[in-house]
């Protein structure tokens, strides 16, 4: 997620350059044929272009206002995690007990195992969203590194689980499977109610509430019609715009051309990249910060010491990941 309220203009050329660069070539290719050759085939009325601009502004605006809702909607889930994993912390230090002091011991590493688990999920689910997908076109240069390998999840796990998390077609769905067998333990042991074990049931729905929240995002791209329109419509109009300018501009339309031209292929990648929170680049959820968040404020409910805390996740060039 994009931090810093100005973005660097090498940030900006990296993603427009190619097109600039063909927008500058349309543009003085109409000037050169128009003043030295004397070619006024390219003039053409200002209102088609009036009307056309008109018509991508608005289609360019649903499109934007659609791509944000979608990670507008990601940062809540994610937000909920983050308000449930909490809850999950303190149901699972404060309802789980056995009034047998030699149980004392295994009631607290039992508790440990649940929370451990959690981080585990939250962790996994974070690198279960990010994986590449089929419809994803995005160079994997452009991605930041990631551990498809779920290597985060290896403190929070005992080998054999371990082992058997790995092998999982869906892995986080495994660890919630795990967390409500545990719950199962717990109960056939007395050591909550049937009340209590109800209410951590009903958490962990939570929990699959915002994994399935999730996927239906990462799964389901914005109808690619508005993609793949908004860029043909931008290459058209841009293409057009010089054509219009030139019989009063004449050398003034290279520059203006190009700056009308920018304006209108940002709005497009603006949308472009906004409406897929989840694919690990700089404009995406910040699902590394937030699982650091959730990592420190449940090992802190365990009471244990903040040398054991994951070091906090900072903001660098602007960027949270």
């Amino acid at each position: 997620m994009i931090v810093k309220r100005n973005l660097t203009f090498k940030l900006i050329f990296y993603y427009t350059w190619k097109s600039l660069l063909y927008y500058l070539i349309v543009s003085t290719t109409v000037f050169i044929l128009h003043d030295f050759f004397e070619i006024v085939i390219f003039q053409i009325p200002s209102y088609t272009i009036a009307a056309l601009g008109t018509a991508l502004a608005i289609f360019l605006g649903f499109k934007n206002d659609h791509a944000y809702g979608r990670w507008w909607e990601a940062r809540k889930i994610w937000g909920l995690m983050v308000n449930y994993s909490r809850a999950w912390a303190r149901q699972v230090t404060t309802l789980i007990f056995s009034n047998k002091e030699e149980e004392t011991e295994t009631i607290l590493a039992f508790q440990r195992k649940l929370v451990y688990r959690h981080i585990a999920f939250v962790n996994a689910l974070r690198v279960f969203l990010r994986r590449p997908h089929f419809y994803n076109q995005t160079s994997q240069k452009e991605l930041f590194k990631e551990d498809n390998n779920y290597s985060d999840t290896v403190p929070f796990l005992c080998e054999e689980e371990y082992n058997e998390f790995r092998k999982q077609d869906n892995p986080p769905n495994y660890l919630l499977q795990r967390q409500g067998e545990d719950l199962q333990f717990a109960f056939r042991n007395g050591w909550i109610s049937d009340f209590r074990f109800v209410k951590m049931e009903e958490t962990l729905v939570d929990f699959n509430d915002i994994q399935g929240k999730s996927e239906r995002i990462k799964n389901t791209p914005l109808p690619r019609q508005y993609t793949f329109f908004s860029r043909v419509f931008v290459l058209i109009h841009c293409t057009l715009l010089p054509m219009v300018f030139i019989s009063e501009l004449g050398w003034k339309t290279i520059p203006i051309a190009l700056a009308v031209s920018f304006v209108f292929l940002s709005l497009d990648l603006i949308g472009e990249r906004t409406e897929d929170p989840f694919e690990n680049r700089l404009e995406d959820t910040p699902m590394s910060s937030l699982s650091v968040t959730i990592e420190t404020n449940l090992r802190e409910q365990l009471k244990e010491h903040q040398d054991n805390f994951p070091p906090k996740y900072g903001v660098e060039n602007g960027i949270v990941l």
